[in-house]
């Protein structure tokens, strides 16, 4: 057989995802999961189940929740630096930053427009923490964006000759 050989390829999917994407939905995922926490847990088709999990849980609480939140902050302001030199366009930036606000929003809900949500201590601290954590992903990634940008733009005055 001296035919050519038909040579056949498999294309693979592949999903590519920024820092600013990744961010963008680990923001939206605390955001989902604060609405699951504060409107969800604890009612009666949730409660066997979560007892049987064992995930956040009012004795596990405080436990799950600062990992939680120590990894969503770290993330978000880690990724600062890596993801503002590869931005090519500001609107991924601009979303990014919006999808912070996200988290704060639904804590921010909770705390002042719905507080009978909040029926125990563990609840109010769990809403304390992570309107603290919201705030400083918001707050903090803005500033640390401020200062990178203008040590990239090199804003330090000019020496006169």
């Amino acid at each position: 057989m001296g035919g050519a050989e038909a040579v056949t390829t498999t294309s693979r999917r592949t999903f590519h995802l920024s820092l600013s994407g990744l961010s963008i939905a680990f923001a939206l995922g605390l955001a989902l999961w604060e609405w699951y926490f504060f409107f969800m847990a604890g009612t009666p088709p949730l409660e066997s189940v979560e007892g049987r999990l064992g995930f956040f849980t009012p004795n596990r609480l405080g436990f799950n929740l600062a990992w939680l939140t120590a990894g969503y902050l770290t993330y978000q302001l880690i990724s600062i630096p890596f993801a503002l030199p590869a931005a090519k366009g500001r609107f991924i930036g601009v979303v990014d930053g919006m999808a912070s606000l996200v988290p704060l929003v639904v804590v921010l809900v909770v705390v002042f427009g719905k507080p009978y949500l909040l029926g125990t201590p563990e609840r109010w601290e769990t809403a304390i923490l992570l309107l603290c954590v919201t705030a400083v992903d918001l707050f903090g990634g803005y500033a640390f964006n401020i200062a990178l940008s203008r040590r990239t733009f090199d804003v330090s005055p000019t020496s006169s000759s």
